[in-house]
C-alpha cells in the first residue's frame, strides 16, 4: 500500500526511489510492527483480562505455574495483526509469494483462535478436537503445496537443497513437492505450539529463525548474490523479507509482554500461525532442511512429546518427568527462566550454523 504510494509519488520526486530498496522497507516494516504491538498491546491485555479470556494450567505440571492461571491468552492475535497489517503497508502485493504466507498464517491463526477460544470462553478443556484441528491444517496445508508446486517457474523451485553442498539438490516432483511441503508447514506450526509453554520461550526463537530466513528469502530473490552464493534464484522471493521482518518486529514487541512473568499468553493462535508461517516461507526459499536445524529446539521438544506417548502406550513407563522437554527440566530443579534462556542460546547458535550454509558449500 506504501509502497504503491512512494512508487507514484517517485515519478514526480525521485527521492521516493529509495523506497524501491527491499532492505530499507524490511527496517521500516520491524519498526512498524513494533509501534503498532506497542500501542495496541496494552490495550489487548487490558480487554482480554476485562473478558476474563485466562489460560487455564495443569494440575500436574510444575507448582510455580500454578500461579499463572488466569494469566490473558491469545495475545498472539496481537502479532498476526501486526504482521499483516506492516506487510499490507510495506510488501508489494502484486507478489503471489506474500499472499500464499499471509493466507498460511491467517489460515492456521484462525483454526487456533477457535481452539483457544472453545476453551478459556466457552470452558471446554478439549477446545478444537484434535481431529478437527488436523484436517484443517492439512486442508491449507495441502492447498498451499499444490499451489506453490503449480506456480513454479524453474525445476529448481521443487527440488531439495542439501546444505553445505553446492551441487546437490534431489528433484522432488510435483508430487514429492507437495507432500515434502505438506509436512514442513504442519508440523512446524504444531511444534511451534508444542513448544510455547514457557513465558517466552516459543517467540524468540521464532524471531531469530524469522530474521535468518529473512537473509536467506533476500538472497534467493536477488539475481546476484543467488548465483554468487550457489543457491537458486527465484523472482519475488526477496518480498517475502518484508514479511520476516514485521515478524521480527512484531515478535519482540509481544515478548515485552510475554518474557517472565508474562502479562499475556500467546496461545494457539499465535504458535499455530507463526509456525506454519515459518515452514511456509522455509518451503518458498528451499531451506527446509536448514529450517529443520535453526529449529532444532521446535523438533527437539516434538520428539520429546512422541517418545513419552509412544514409551507410555507401549510399556506403560514415561522417558521424561513430563513432556514436553521444557516441563522435565523444571521438575529437575531448573528455574523457568533458566530453562527459556538457555533453549535461547542453544536456538541462536543453531541460527548461525543455518546462516553459515549461505557461504560454506
Amino acid at each position: 500500500m506504501l509502497l504503491f504510494l512512494t512508487q507514484w509519488l517517485a515519478e514526480e520526486v525521485r527521492a521516493f526511489n529509495v523506497f524501491n530498496y527491499i532492505t530499507l522497507r524490511a527496517v521500516l516494516a520491524t519498526l512498524t510492527a513494533l509501534v503498532i504491538s506497542f500501542i495496541v498491546g496494552p490495550t489487548m491485555i487490558r480487554k482480554l483480562t476485562a473478558y476474563k479470556i485466562g489460560q487455564s494450567v495443569r494440575d500436574d505440571g510444575p507448582e510455580t505455574h500454578l500461579s499463572k492461571a488466569g494469566t490473558p491468552t491469545m495475545g498472539g492475535a496481537l502479532v498476526l495483526v501486526s504482521v499483516a497489517v506492516t506487510t499490507l503497508l510495506w510488501a508489494d502485493l502484486t507478489n503471489r509469494f506474500v499472499w500464499v504466507v499471509l493466507a498460511v498464517t491467517i489460515g492456521f491463526g484462525a483454526i487456533g483462535w477457535i481452539d483457544d477460544y472453545r476453551k478459556v470462553v466457552h470452558r471446554n478443556p478439549k477446545g478444537l478436537s484434535a481431529r478437527a484441528k488436523f484436517f484443517w491444517q492439512s486442508m491449507i496445508g495441502v492447498a498451499a503445496a499444490i499451489y506453490l508446486a503449480w506456480s513454479a517457474d524453474l525445476p529448481a523451485q521443487t527440488e531439495l537443497i542439501v546444505p553445505f553442498f553446492k551441487q546437490v539438490a534431489y528433484p522432488l516432483g510435483l508430487f514429492g513437492f507437495v507432500v515434502l511441503t505438506y509436512f514442513v508447514i504442519v508440523g512446524t506450526s504444531n511444534a511451534v505450539n508444542l513448544t510455547d509453554g514457557l513465558d517466552g520461550l516459543a517467540i524468540m526463537p521464532t524471531v531469530m529463525i524469522g530474521s535468518a530466513l529473512a537473509v536467506f528469502a533476500y538472497v534467493a530473490g536477488h539475481a546476484v548474490f543467488s548465483r554468487y552464493l550457489g543457491f537458486p534464484h527465484i523472482p519475488g522471493a526477496g518480498e517475502l523479507t518484508i514479511l520476516c521482518a514485521a515478524l521480527a518486529g512484531a515478535g519482540l514487541a509481544f515478548l515485552w509482554f510475554n518474557a517472565y512473568p508474562a502479562e499475556v499468553f500467546m496461545g494457539d493462535v499465535g504458535a499455530l500461525a507463526l509456525g506454519a508461517a515459518l515452514g511456509t516461507i522455509a518451503v518458498i526459499v528451499r531451506q527446509e532442511i536448514v529450517l529443520l536445524v535453526m529449529g532444532g529446539v521446535f523438533v527437539v521438544e516434538t520428539l520429546s512429546v512422541i517418545l513419552q506417548v509412544a514409551s507410555f502406550k507401549l510399556t506403560g513407563k514415561r522417558v521424561f518427568r513430563m513432556a514436553p522437554l521444557h516441563h522435565h527440566y523444571e521438575l529437575k530443579g531448573w528455574k523457568e527462566n533458566q530453562v527459556v534462556v538457555r533453549f535461547w542460546i542453544i536456538t541462536m547458535m543453531l541460527v548461525l550454523v543455518g546462516l553459515s550454509t549461505l557461504k560454506l558449500r
